[in-house]
């Protein structure tokens, strides 16, 4: 009854922000469970609108379609994680004289923890980005508003959409990233610092497993999905003019680039648990 009355100011406004914290939860649970549930509608309503955003998730538009949008973006990332796996792993497996093991460095931290989480963190900064500023400029503008005036559902057809085409559109660009970040440590190992081909390969087929590749799929998959949902989010409900825009893209991508680190995280420790789930021996 105090906190109430107003005795105590700064115990009132902790409890306030509190219970502002449990009411944003709660609207963002609501949100992403509308989002979710409507896909089935979104498919069959608005196949069209579905198959643009595909294309424009993965080639861009404006500028960023001439050097190929999230394509180039994630592939460029993940060539260079795997250039600096192959680096690291080198030079710190030699301190101990196993060098040869790189190959099989490369083929487990590339497929399990580095090409999944910088596969995350582009589409974060590509097509999440993209997202909410679109509809956080849709919402400042009432544009949102104007389509829920002519009886058109906006969360299906502008949320519900793009999860789909973001979890569509994620599996080939997720496959040029894992491509590109088995090359790169190839390349690196090999050809920078000249081990024999054979070495890495031996290691790498040995230990590259193809059931870790289709979860690491699963796990991009995941991170495509939750990246999306985030954006939409902030964007769908941002405000105040195009200032509200801007910050609402930072929290978005603040968000979606905690949740990445998390989904890998508990996708990991439900996969492969404590022992990482591998046998070495010699």
């Amino acid at each position: 009854m105090a906190v109430i009355t107003g005795r105590f100011p700064r115990t009132r406004r902790q409890v306030g922000r509190a219970s502002d914290s449990v009411d944003d939860f709660g609207r963002q649970a609501y949100f992403y469970w509308q989002a979710i549930i409507n896909i089935p509608f979104a498919l069959r309503k608005y196949k069209k609108e579905t198959l643009r955003l595909i294309a424009e998730i993965s080639m861009g538009t404006g500028a960023l379609a001439m050097i190929g949008g999230t394509v180039v973006i994630v592939g460029f990332l993940t060539l260079m994680a795997g250039g600096t796996i192959a680096t690291q792993g080198f030079a710190s497996l030699g301190d101990i004289g196993v060098e040869a093991l790189t190959g099989f460095f490369a083929a487990f931290i590339n497929v399990r923890i580095a090409a999944p989480v910088v596969a995350g963190i582009g589409l974060a900064a590509t097509i999440g980005a993209v997202s909410t500023a679109q509809l956080g400029a849709m919402r400042v503008s009432e544009e949102i508003d104007a389509l829920e005036a002519m009886a058109i559902s906006s969360v299906p057809y502008l949320v519900s959409t793009r999860v789909v085409a973001g979890m569509i559109a994620v599996i080939p660009l997720y496959s040029l990233a894992v491509i590109a970040s088995f090359i790169a440590s190839r390349f690196s190992t090999v050809v920078l610092f000249g081990q024999s081909a054979g070495i890495y390969d031996h290691y790498f087929t040995t230990f590259l497993q193809p059931l870790d590749i289709l979860w690491s799929f699963f796990q991009a998959i995941a991170m495509a999905i939750v990246v999306m949902l985030v954006h939409t989010y902030h964007g769908y409900n941002a405000s105040g003019g195009p200032a509200g825009v801007g910050v609402a893209v930072g929290n978005a991508v603040r968000t979606s680039l905690i949740c990445v680190v998390t989904v890998t995280l508990l996708i990991s420790l439900a996969i492969y648990g404590t022992s990482g789930n591998f046998h070495l021996s010699g």
